[in-house]
């Protein structure tokens, strides 16, 4: 079993900051790709960003500059850092990891459950 948890949501004025985490625990052998994506009521779930394993990131062009994504490997951890929010950054965030379980033959991708961020004064 793998599980991916998310932390570091909620409600925030416009131009504040919040950072989110997420931690994925359980049989897991390496990962691959970490990220985190957002969908916002009546909106398609879109990628806010990702990182490789490397550390290589890549970014949504409406939060560059504002988040930064980070991984720490040895606690299968990755962060997004949030900074001057914006009431259009409201929306629900999903993290996302390709991982390979140990006896497995390749690659999965797994979702964590989703925090609400809510930016609103």
């Amino acid at each position: 079993q793998v599980q991916l948890v998310e932390s570091g949501g909620g409600l925030v004025q416009p131009g504040g900051s919040l950072r989110l985490s997420c931690a994925a625990s359980g049989s897991i052998f390496s990962i691959n790709a970490m990220g985190w994506y957002r969908q916002a009521p009546g909106k398609q779930r879109e990628l806010v960003a990702a990182i490789s394993s490397g550390g290589s990131t890549n970014y949504a062009d409406s939060v560059k500059g504002r988040f930064t994504i980070s991984r720490d490997n040895a606690k299968n951890t990755v962060y997004l850092q949030m900074n001057s929010l914006q009431p259009e950054d409201t929306a629900v965030y999903y993290c996302n990891a390709e991982i390979r379980r140990f006896g497995g033959s390749g690659y999965k991708n797994y979702w964590g459950q989703g925090t609400q961020v809510t930016v609103s004064s």
